[in-house]
């Protein structure tokens, strides 16, 4: 019984969120076709790599991943070399000592990246009241989650003449009310890649996204995978099963 209350609930929730995305008529989402879409889709592992150095450059400051730890980012083609290099630079509380008290070192592979706030009050106070939402599943918690992402980061306008925007809010044309209350993050040569990529605003955002997909299920080429598999595997037994029927049925005479 209790299965199916989840059930139900999660469709319930699945279908006032797709009700509410669909209902934004102010909203407008940019559609881009991402290599990860589709039954054969894969990550981009290039990308994934400028999306994470674009997350510690632009959005760690304010919004965390509380979901991945250091050594996660081997999936990105990191070596454990560089994955202890990138931990290190982050100071992890850790404890109690023999002392009973908290104290902070430097962080291992082991460890999930901190927040940037020590809780959510204070991640408010910081932030003019609006609290800045944890990224890592941020693909997954929004309908059309990759496209609207894009869509947030490349849709920061000037407001319409008989728009009234207040203070500590900006126009978003893919925000539903069009207006948020975090500032523009990209304007485009934010960060330097090394690969020497471009940095406009557009291809910061799409890398991001690429990055995010992959924190919000960093299975999801495995599953892509499994499922072809399973699904090659059932047509074989279906076409199996249909020859083993007309064998067995062969002398049958009809009626």
């Amino acid at each position: 019984m209790m299965k199916w209350r989840t059930a139900l609930i999660f469709c319930w929730i699945t279908f006032v969120t797709n009700v509410f995305a669909a209902g934004s008529g102010d909203v407008v989402l940019k559609h881009k076709d991402w290599s990860f879409n589709g039954p054969f889709g894969t990550l981009d592992k290039a990308a994934m790599q400028r999306g994470f150095q674009a997350y510690r450059e632009i959005c760690a400051s304010c919004h965390s991943l509380d979901y991945i730890a250091f050594r996660n980012l081997s999936d990105l083609g990191y070596s454990e070399a560089e994955i202890k290099a990138f931990a290190s630079e982050y100071e992890v509380e850790d404890g109690p000592n023999d002392d009973g008290e908290m104290f902070m070192r430097p962080g291992i592979a082991a460890d999930r990246f901190p927040a940037p706030y020590p809780n959510e009050a204070a991640a408010r106070a910081g932030n003019g009241g609006a609290y800045p939402p944890d990224l890592s599943l941020i693909t997954k918690a929004r309908a059309n989650g990759p496209d609207y992402l894009y869509s947030l980061l490349t849709s920061y306008k000037e407001p319409p003449s008989d728009k009234d925007v207040p203070d500590g809010m900006y126009y978003n044309a893919a925000y539903p009310g069009n207006l948020i209350a975090m500032p523009q993050p990209i304007y485009g040569e934010d960060v330097t890649y090394a690969d020497g990529s471009p940095a406009d605003v557009s291809s910061i955002s799409s890398d991001l996204v690429y990055f995010l997909t992959w924190t919000a299920e960093p299975s999801i080429e495995k599953r892509k995978r499994t499922g072809v598999k399973v699904m090659i595997f059932l047509l074989i037994m279906v076409g199996m099963s249909y020859g083993a029927m007309k064998f067995i049925w062969a002398d049958v005479k009809k009626v």
